[in-house]
């Protein structure tokens, strides 16, 4: 357990109450300091920007704004705050996602809770954490070689180009020029064998490659 000088404060976030207080009472019990609860993103995003834990631990599917929302926006405001998204979702696009809005680790709630103790003391350190059973099936050398490797903003531009944006309106979102957008997405075309960027995007999808 750790001593008092060592205690990692952390916030706790789920709109579940039986959950949160299940998660909070287990880290306390376990020397983790609960510094705050939160029971919407909105919530959890103004108490870490009141309160600064060093660790919050944020439900993925949240009312108001979801845990990737709250490490986008922790992540765009260079708060000190490691984020970890604590979820039932296990699929491989939500964790590319997790990884490109900057959260830091990765628990599934079906876990035991000994790995959230783990979690919570690697992001803590300065790490990244990615629960067992997710980076199994992702470190799987048949998955690993059939999937295409997709850039960050490649991922991004396919999301805004199946919610239905235009290359104009992506690269306003993104800060870049349409030309811009039509190289990646001219690159992400490639990297997935399509002939169109509708049959990119809809082989992303398929894939797991976005969600």
């Amino acid at each position: 357990m750790p001593t008092e000088r060592q205690r990692i404060r952390c916030l706790v976030a789920d709109d579940h109450p039986a959950i949160l207080a299940a998660i909070t009472d287990f880290l306390q019990e376990e020397g983790i300091d609960v510094v705050a609860q939160a029971r919407s993103g909105r919530e959890a995003l103004e108490k870490i920007r009141s309160v600064g834990p060093e660790v919050a631990i944020v439900d993925l599917q949240m009312p108001e704004l979801t845990g990737i929302e709250v490490a986008r926006r922790v992540s765009e405001e260079r708060l000190p705050t490691a984020i970890l998204l604590y979820t039932g979702h296990g699929d491989r696009a939500l964790l590319s996602e997790a990884v490109d809005v900057g959260a830091r680790g990765y628990v599934l709630k079906e876990a035991p809770l000994p790995d959230l103790l783990r979690a919570i003391s690697t992001v803590a350190g300065g790490g990244t954490y990615v629960d067992p059973v997710l980076a199994g099936a992702l470190a799987a050398p048949e998955t690993a070689e059939r999937l295409p490797v997709l850039t960050q903003r490649e991922r991004e531009v396919l999301r805004l180009l199946a919610d239905g944006h235009t290359n104009e309106e992506v690269g306003k979102r993104l800060f870049i020029a349409a030309d811009t957008v039509r190289t990646h997405v001219r690159k992400a075309m490639r990297k997935l064998e399509a002939d169109t960027r509708t049959q990119a995007v809809a082989k992303a999808l398929r894939q797991s490659l976005i969600s």
